[in-house]
């Protein structure tokens, strides 16, 4: 028996799946002969505490400022061209196993050369069968996301197990050990809307309330009356987040997951043409969190409830994500490729 070699692939877009990566990556250490990690997308405000061996342009999604995604961007810097490149150059006939979090290079290269590609993502969770969905179909959103970095076998994580191969949210060590506080504060991260969206809306909807808004389009912080616009940092962001009163954010994964973990009561926001969120935002509205479309007036009411009457909604997210991880390579590696079990899996 072989230790596995092991490629770990991780969309870089946005902070969620390089947060993941954070408890992910020294696990798969620990169970790897030699780990590989690859990071595709624009740079990420997360700081990452581990070598990256393959960084890739890739094809990332570039946030907009009007709560949605921008798509005249992100189609210009689609750089055809430089994709095929970086899909054509890496080399993942050299690996075992290569585990790919929604990252398109390494999947579209194990496509090319029909080498395995295992999902290892929410959004493998997301299109499972058996996972909520939105009213509303969307074909065009559901094709995108099924074929964005297309796998050979799917382990997922959601709000809850829908179903066989489905975990509950990775909560990162860092949340994990902190002690969360109630001092009054909203933390908002919103990252489709610009500053003066946010704080036009939030200065309208209270004055009264303390809100503390980090936002990817604010260099340096600054203070509007009861807003206090922050840069995106993970440690700040994460103190916020422990100490505040509610989180109203965009209906991604990693964030909402957190807030709940923590105990703060929760109000989404889902991203406009963005079929995750939208499929995120009806198993949130599921569980009970409150779900608006927009920070338009017409939705002011409901926000106005949230703040005031807004209900803490339990979860009980234990750590499985050794457990997903080992699962996963047991089945997925080749034959005469074992991983280095740690203990309490030996022992199973």
């Amino acid at each position: 028996m072989t230790s596995p070699r092991i490629l770990y692939a991780i969309q870089g877009t946005g902070n969620g799946h390089l947060a993941r990566a954070l408890d992910v990556v020294p696990l798969l250490r620990q169970r790897a002969g030699r780990l590989d990690v690859l990071v595709s997308g624009p740079p990420a405000d997360l700081p990452l505490p581990f070598a990256v061996r393959y960084r890739c342009h890739g094809l990332g999604f570039i946030f907009g400022k009007k709560g949605g995604v921008d798509f005249a961007r992100t189609f210009w810097q689609l750089q055809s061209a430089r994709l095929l490149r970086e899909i054509e150059q890496l080399r993942v006939q050299d690996y075992d196993l290569v585990i790919s979090d929604f990252e398109p290079v390494s999947a579209w290269a194990c496509q090319l050369r029909g080498v395995p590609c295992v999902a290892l993502s929410h959004q493998s969770a997301v299109l499972h069968p058996q996972a909520p969905r939105p009213p509303k179909p969307d074909l065009m959103g559901r094709a995108v996301l099924r074929h964005y970095a297309p796998s050979t076998a799917q382990y997922g994580f959601h709000f809850q197990p829908y179903a066989p191969g489905i975990s509950t949210p990775v909560i990162r060590r860092q949340v994990r050990e902190l002690t969360p506080q109630n001092e009054g504060h909203y933390t908002v991260y919103l990252p489709a809307f610009d500053e003066a969206t946010l704080v036009q809306r939030l200065r309208y909807l209270s004055r009264a309330v303390q809100w503390e808004v980090f936002s990817k389009h604010s260099p340096q912080e600054s203070e509007h009356g009861n807003v206090r616009v922050r840069p995106v940092s993970g440690a700040a962001f994460l103190d916020s987040l422990a100490r505040s009163a509610g989180v109203l954010c965009g209906a991604g994964f990693e964030t909402p997951a957190e807030a709940l973990y923590l105990g703060k009561k929760l109000l989404v926001v889902p991203m406009k043409n963005q079929y995750e969120q939208q499929c995120n935002a009806a198993a949130l509205a599921g569980l009970g969190v409150p779900v608006v479309r927009s920070l338009k007036d017409k939705h002011l009411p409901a926000l106005d409830h949230w703040l005031h009457h807004g209900p803490v909604v339990p979860v009980d997210y234990p750590d499985q994500t050794a457990a997903a991880i080992d699962k996963l390579l047991l089945e997925q590696l080749p034959a005469g490729v074992r991983p280095v079990l740690q203990p309490a899996t030996a022992l199973m």
